[in-house]
């Protein structure tokens, strides 16, 4: 929460457009640039070691283990560590007292949201939909081709991969879900009362 806003008003005009200024250029600059840097690493590592291995044909052992290790640290990455710091949400399943499952899809809010840059949630949700559409592609080569050897690596990518994106895209609209719902309940309950109010008048 902000506070003390217009304590104060003597600060130059310059000196306001100078900080202005620096908060748009630290918005466009990452912020975190490691985490960038491994949100694309891994998976696109799993995709070029894919297109090589396929290519070469050698040593299918070795490049199906080195994909899976890939693709492994990618949902990790992804679903900890820089989700939660290039565009502020997470994603992740807990078990109740009762023993039962309950997924939890968090969007953060309030001014810690505005340490992601633009430039950040760029990658993030690039990076997030292409892959899982390349492996996608990849999927339909190995069933139009028969590749059974290949078709469990693919399948895990696409699964895993798409988790991610699923999981994601349920924490950026689950907020907007829960206001549609609340409209509705309001304009619902304001039609109901209306109607009743209508009814013991006449």
């Amino acid at each position: 929460m902000l506070t003390g806003e217009n304590n104060d008003e003597d600060v130059a005009l310059f000196d306001a457009e100078e900080d202005a200024g620096q908060r748009v250029a630290k918005k466009k600059n990452l912020k975190h640039p490691v985490a960038s840097f491994f949100h694309l690493f891994f998976r696109v590592g799993a995709i070029l070691v894919y297109l090589v291995c396929e290519a070469l044909s050698n040593d299918s052992i070795g490049g199906m283990v080195a994909i899976i290790l890939l693709l492994s640290c990618d949902f990790w990455t992804v679903k900890n560590i820089s989700g939660r710091l290039m565009v502020a949400l997470r994603w992740w399943n807990k078990v109740d007292d009762d023993g039962q499952s309950h997924w939890v899809f968090e969007s953060r809010k309030g001014p810690r949201k505005r340490q992601s840059s633009n430039s950040e949630s760029r990658i993030f949700w690039l990076g997030l939909i292409v892959c899982p559409l390349v492996w996608v592609v990849f999927a339909f080569s190995a069933l139009v081709r028969i590749n059974i050897k290949w078709l469990p690596v693919v399948l895990m990518g696409l699964v895993l991969q798409g988790a991610n994106l699923y999981g994601y895209v349920r924490c950026k609209v689950g907020g907007r879900t829960e206001f549609k719902n609340m409209a509705t309940n309001y304009f619902g309950r304001q039609f109901l009362k209306q109607t009743l109010s209508k009814e013991e008048e006449s």
